[in-house]
């Protein structure tokens, strides 16, 4: 966590969020995804998807409170400063973040919307009574791409534990086929041509209140009981 979010809002973000902001999901494909802007800017906060104890006792409110209200609103913040009068100020999120990826120069603007983006995809990944061996669509593709389930959950969850320090793990669509990646820091399957279905993060600020230095549990609380397979398989479309 090499990076101190400035989390104060300053007039115009005040506004922005208490104003009428337009928030889209719709994903048709990959240049649609979590996109959520309104009039002004491509950069906000999303609300999130339940409340903030919701995910209790597998993630406590004490650190969706921390995680989501200082850390993801502070990466918000600090993307709207950086792109406020240049040429990125009004694209879409995704777009900025290809065309910022790979480019030291940019590596400010690339870290911060990158990672708006990965965090308001990892709060879709989960949702309460989540987790456990999917159905239908997606669930045949985990079998057909990993050979069954529990062989998806090995490589998820190794993945997700070998991360070595921050990061995040995925599963993702590569044409036809599911695999399971993790990507350092900000980085994002968003530069690579391939599809986020699902994510999980592993920076120490996602679980280190409540999990201390034990990755695996909170890895295992994730998958077992929180993984949404619903938004794995809207996001196949």
């Amino acid at each position: 966590m090499n990076q101190k979010p400035d989390c104060a809002l300053d007039r115009r973000q005040f506004l922005m969020q208490a104003g009428s902001v337009v928030t889209s999901f719709a994903i048709p494909g990959l240049s649609g995804l979590l996109r959520a802007y309104d009039a002004e800017t491509s950069i906000v906060l999303p609300p999130l998807p339940y409340a903030q104890a919701a995910l209790a006792p597998s993630i406590s409110e004490n650190t969706i409170s921390f995680h989501y209200g200082k850390h993801h609103q502070g990466y918000v913040n600090n993307a709207v400063k950086l792109v406020a009068g240049t040429e990125y100020e009004k694209m879409p999120l995704e777009e900025i973040v290809r065309k910022t990826a790979g480019k030291p120069d940019l590596a400010g603007i690339f870290n911060n919307t990158a990672q708006v983006f990965n965090h308001t995809f990892y709060w879709k990944s989960m949702k309460p009574g989540g987790g456990g061996k999917p159905s239908g669509r997606i669930g045949e593709a985990i079998v057909q791409s990993f050979g069954g389930y529990q062989k998806f959950v090995e490589a998820f969850s190794t993945a997700a534990t070998t991360q070595f320090a921050s990061g995040w793990a995925w599963l993702v669509l590569d044409s036809s086929k599911l695999r399971v990646i993790k990507t350092p820091n900000a980085e994002t399957p968003l530069t690579m041509s391939l599809r986020p279905l699902i994510t999980i993060d592993v920076w120490e600020h996602a679980y280190y209140l409540d999990y201390q230095n034990r990755r695996p549990d909170y890895v295992k609380a994730f998958v077992d009981n929180l993984l949404n397979w619903d938004f794995a398989e809207q996001n196949m479309a």
